[in-house]
């Protein structure tokens, strides 16, 4: 029996689950729901998130308990943000915003001056 089967075999589209029963008491409910994101998502990357939240988020963990290195498994936490429909932060982007915010933080505490600031944060976007 399958776990769950996200998209139709015969058109692609999504399914939707329609009985719900208790094999206690035997209720049963039949609606259409559709399955939550996590649901929808290929069996490997549901085995990568249940593990990510058991490691509670710590890639250098998982790492040291399953072998594989840092590197894999940051690309694995990254195709599954974009399975989910979430675009991957650009690091150098990030890293850039970044620096920017400690220029002007710097800045504001008088540490450096207007011009120095804006150098920096010229020097740093060429």
């Amino acid at each position: 029996m399958h776990s769950r089967i996200p998209n139709c075999p015969n058109c692609g589209k999504p399914m939707t689950v329609a009985r719900l029963e208790c094999p206690s008491c035997e209720t049963v409910i039949l609606a259409k729901y559709r399955l939550n994101c996590l649901s929808r998502l290929p069996t490997e990357s549901q085995s990568f998130i249940e593990h990510f939240v058991r490691y509670r988020g710590n890639l250098k963990e998982m790492e040291r308990e399953s072998g594989v290195s840092y590197w894999a498994l940051r690309n694995q936490l990254d195709d599954v943000i974009g399975q989910l429909g979430y675009t991957v932060p650009d690091e150098e982007a990030a890293a850039a915003e970044t620096m920017r915010r400690e220029v002007l933080a710097r800045l504001s505490r008088g540490e450096i001056d207007i011009q120095t600031a804006a150098d920096q944060i010229m020097n740093q976007e060429s």
